[in-house]
């Protein structure tokens, strides 16, 4: 690995109070691997093999029954997928794929597992995460049940303004279709909330979005820190 991928890796919440020997350990037989865009890379109902770091890219979490799909999250560098799976040896309850052109490091799930029983902080650390990741869960069940597609559509946008400079304008690195599910909606209600968002100064141009008044859709959103993230 690039001495930049072990910083990276070492500063994951996950990973920084391991003993050098224990992170020496499992980056020794892991390995990291570049897929291209639109790769499957696990299979909900599998068994985990590895637990996967994305260090470079974009990769979407996402289920499926029957006929139907839908996105659960985005991830984006560096963040880890999917743990629960691999400390439990538990089938995966999610599928993943990359959205883009995306470089991932592979950790051997027995590894880690066996790291977890030995090092007490990586033990710790884990069930922070896991712990984070439930209650991640939570809000976006209470984000889902309790506001409609167009809050539900205001909040993101005000969220990933933020993530991406807090410049005003976001830039979509997957399509459209792929918001709407991420948000529980069909590509249809996804246009009409956008539409109705017009009029508080939201506008589009294929993946971009500008928002052209942040005080006014930040009043219509009403972001709660019992629901979002990015609310201070």
């Amino acid at each position: 690995m690039r001495e930049a991928d072990l910083d990276a890796l070492r500063n994951l919440d996950l990973f920084k109070t391991m003993s050098a020997r224990q992170l020496e350990r499992l980056t020794r037989t892991g390995s990291l691997q570049r897929y291209p865009q639109n790769t499957h890379l696990i299979t909900e109902g599998d068994k985990p093999d590895f637990l996967h770091i994305l260090v470079e890219g974009c990769v979407e979490l996402f289920a499926s029954h029957g006929a139907r799909n839908t996105t659960i999250k985005i991830l984006r560098p560096t963040a880890t997928f999917i743990l629960a799976a691999v400390i439990l040896d538990q089938p995966y309850l999610k599928s993943a794929k990359t959205l883009l052109e995306s470089r991932v490091l592979l950790l051997p799930a027995d590894a880690v597992r066996a790291v977890f029983r030995e090092d007490q902080h990586f033990a710790y650390a884990t069930i922070a995460e896991l712990s984070e990741r439930y209650r991640g869960i939570t809000k976006l069940l209470k984000d889902q049940k309790l506001r409609n597609t167009p809050e539900r559509l205001a909040n993101w946008l005000l969220k990933t303004e933020a993530k991406q400079g807090g410049k005003g304008v976001i830039t979509m690195d997957f399509e459209k279709k792929t918001l709407a599910s991420l948000l529980g909606t069909t590509a249809e209600n996804l246009s009409r909330a956008l539409a109705q968002l017009e009029a508080l100064g939201v506008s589009t141009s294929g993946r971009t979005i500008t928002i052209g008044d942040r005080q006014a859709l930040r009043e219509y959103a009403k972001p709660s820190p019992l629901i979002d993230d990015y609310v201070e």
